[in-house]
């Protein structure tokens, strides 16, 4: 075997090395759906190939907006999800430092107010949230069922835990979650979607784009 035939072949190795790796990485990463969030209407919605097709109530920052850290606000702007922890967990599974505890909460257990259920760590992809990672901004269940639809976070978004176990199962590392401050309604959509959105009156666009979201169940 001459000197180049043998540096040609540890070349392609080492090529095919790296290009695994690439994939290997790379299907760790299944973006999916992505999430909108409003803090006005105190919804969050699933979009999939820019169509709403499911909607759930939350719960935000009683403190308000920002990413100051120390503080407990909720951050606004784009996120991407870094983590999911908690498949398979029972619904109501206490989580203590990201590890369940082994207790499981019904909803709106008298004086308690951990993390259950499941967690989706977010990580800021913009100045403005650039921090939230590392204050451990997440959407997750919470025992406090009774205060979904208002502000009553200490940073997170919550949600009840039958709908953040539905959400769980969407979405995948790497989705976009977009935190905004405005309504839901009538921002332009591809598509409607499950009945999530139809077409509104307001003349403009052309075949195929939604213009006006109604709206839709919460799961």
């Amino acid at each position: 075997m001459t000197k180049a035939t043998l540096l040609s072949r540890v070349g392609m190795l080492l090529l095919g090395g790296l290009f695994s790796v690439l994939l290997s990485s790379c299907a760790k990463i299944v973006p999916g759906n992505e999430v909108i969030v409003s803090v006005r209407d105190q919804r969050m919605m699933v979009l999939k190939e820019g169509a709403p097709v499911k909607s759930y109530r939350i719960s935000t920052s009683k403190f308000g907006l920002g990413d100051k850290p120390g503080s407990m606000n909720t951050p606004l702007g784009t996120m991407r999800i870094a983590r999911k922890i908690g498949s398979g967990a029972p619904s109501g599974a206490v989580f203590k430092s990201r590890r369940p505890t082994g207790e499981i909460l019904r909803p709106n257990s008298p004086g308690r107010d951990p993390i259950v259920s499941r967690i989706i760590w977010l990580k800021g992809t913009e100045r403005r949230n650039r921090n939230a990672f590392r204050r451990y901004i997440y959407i997750h269940g919470t025992p406090e069922e009774r205060t979904i639809g208002r502000p009553a976070s200490y940073g997170c978004i919550r949600m009840k835990s039958r709908d953040v176990i539905d959400l769980y199962r969407r979405v995948g590392v790497g989705a976009e979650v977009r935190v905004i401050k405005g309504s839901l309604f009538g921002l332009p959509f591809s598509s409607a979607g499950e009945g999530f959105a139809q077409w509104g009156p307001e003349g403009g666009g052309g075949a195929g784009q939604t213009r006006i979201f109604r709206g839709g169940p919460s799961i």
